[in-house]
């Protein structure tokens, strides 16, 4: 096979993530991977404010994104996936 590895590590994503998360976040579009309904962030249905903020489907509710604040970090979960991104802030 060659000295080319099979993945690389999670720095390979800074700068595709750096282009993405530093975009005005109300021109972000969602598509729901249960019902098919897509549109823009404001169409969600957001529930909150404690313990964060949970962005929710209009059609079908499944989760599309939660975000939990903390002291000095941002909680950050896309989809109804059970793992999170933590950011720091300070």
């Amino acid at each position: 096979m060659g000295d080319t590895p099979l993945h690389r590590d999670g720095n390979w994503l800074a700068g595709p993530l750096s282009e993405i998360l530093a975009v005005e976040p109300t021109r972000a579009w969602w598509r729901c991977p249960t019902c098919g309904m897509a549109g823009p962030l404001a169409q969600l249905h957001v529930y909150g404010p404690e313990p964060g903020l949970t962005a929710r489907c209009p059609g079908c509710t499944r989760v599309a994104l939660r975000l939990v604040k903390e002291a000095d970090h941002v909680w950050l979960t896309m989809g109804g996936a059970t793992g999170a991104f933590r950011f720091r802030t300070a």
